[in-house]
């Protein structure tokens, strides 16, 4: 899953919103160097990642776009996910997708002294070019692809990517929805503030 979809499960908990914006630049078991909430949300984090993974919806939206995409599926997959949550977001959340995002800059710039060096880099453009709410736009899309296609060494295959969302969308959304919803339940199912 892409930053939307990890910021949204982390229910309004300002500790693990944290660990789960950082947790992609924090290796092995370093998470042990932060607080318990915010190792917590980066545990979070990582579950979310493992359970998406291995999902079999996941695994037939990577099998739809590999052909495209080839080993970089999974990596447009999650900023698709990110465009079908944000064009459904009323459904998950109870604010409109404007405000959660601002309230999220807010935490994450008001505690950014304590991320690792590249958390606080990907925070700079994120709150600059407002990639939470682009999400929601097809060109949004379009821009973090090519942003993401420039900065990766192979990664040119990204660029113009999101022709696939839009030739693919309704069964990629079908496998997005029924993956979502038991995600959403598993987290549920643990109590994160108190591992």
């Amino acid at each position: 899953m892409n930053f939307l979809a990890h910021l949204l499960l982390s229910h309004h908990n300002q500790n693990l919103l944290i660990g789960n914006f950082i947790a992609d630049e924090v290796k092995g078991n370093q998470y042990k160097n932060y607080s318990t909430e915010i190792a917590n949300g980066i545990l979070m984090h990582r579950f979310i990642d493992n359970y998406t993974d291995t999902h079999q919806n996941v695994l037939e939206c990577t099998k739809i776009l590999r052909p495209h995409l080839s080993k970089f599926s999974p990596v447009a997959l999650d900023i698709f996910f990110d465009y079908f949550l944000a064009n459904q977001w009323q459904q998950h959340h109870e604010s409109n997708l404007e405000i959660f995002t601002l309230n999220v800059y807010a935490t994450l710039k008001a505690n950014e002294n304590s991320f690792p060096e590249r958390s606080k880099y990907i925070l700079k453009y994120m709150t600059e070019q407002n990639w939470l709410l682009s999400y929601a736009d097809i060109n949004g899309i379009k821009k973090v692809l090519t942003g993401m296609s420039s900065r990766s060494k192979y990664g040119a295959i990204l660029n113009g990517s999101e022709i696939y969302l839009k030739n693919h969308e309704s069964e990629l959304k079908h496998n997005f929805d029924i993956f979502f919803k038991e995600l959403k339940s598993e987290i549920v199912l643990t109590d994160w503030v108190n591992l």
